[in-house]
């Protein structure tokens, strides 16, 4: 079998939701993946053409005023010119975000991309994990802390930089790159198959 190529196409305002893409990169590179970072904001037609030929591609960006960022809009709709091909239908694709409030609306941003997703006939991968730190034997240190199934979620104070992001939070994103590639394993096998 190949080794599954993930692309975490993403966009980080203030280097929380880096922090997150390279924790994503981190667990995909760990479970076997080709793994590419891919800021949206600075895309390359070399870029573009690389997460046209991956089999996942994992969408980042802060949650903003509820929902992606604008720099993270402008990436979406200027996917639109695969969509019209229908190009990246049937990879898989998964989601993170981070904002500084506990829920901050993030689901907003994950259900986003996951209608991103869908537009464009991909399969989305959720986190796959039970939620965290609520009940009174929990901790803040858990893996999904925050208790978002629909893909990772951080929550990072306003008044610090990308050293505060939480380490469950990374570890969560790390989660998340490992999972992905491994469903990545588990599609190309059944492709194989059948």
């Amino acid at each position: 079998m190949s080794t599954p190529v993930v692309s975490i196409a993403y966009h980080s305002g203030y280097g929380h939701t880096a922090v997150l893409a390279e924790a994503v990169r981190t667990g995909a590179v760990e479970a076997g993946a080709e793994v590419h970072l891919i800021k949206v904001d600075e895309i390359t037609e070399e870029q573009w053409a690389t997460l046209d030929r991956s089999d996942v591609i994992v969408f980042g960006s802060p949650t903003y005023m509820g929902t992606a960022s604008g720099a993270f809009h402008v990436f979406a709709e200027a996917t639109s010119k695969r969509w019209f091909g229908q190009d990246w239908k049937d990879k898989l694709a998964a989601g993170f975000t981070n904002s500084a409030s506990k829920s901050g609306d993030k689901l907003h941003t994950l259900q986003f991309f996951q209608t991103l997703a869908a537009q464009h006939g991909m399969h989305w991968v959720n986190l796959g994990l039970l939620p965290g730190w609520n009940s009174s034997t929990a901790s803040e240190n858990d893996l999904n802390r925050l208790g978002f199934f629909a893909g990772a979620t951080a929550q990072s104070n306003n008044d610090q930089g990308p050293e505060g992001v939480h380490k469950a939070d990374i570890a969560t994103a790390e989660h998340l790159g490992r999972r992905v590639t491994e469903t990545a394993k588990v599609f190309a096998r059944g492709r194989a198959a059948a």
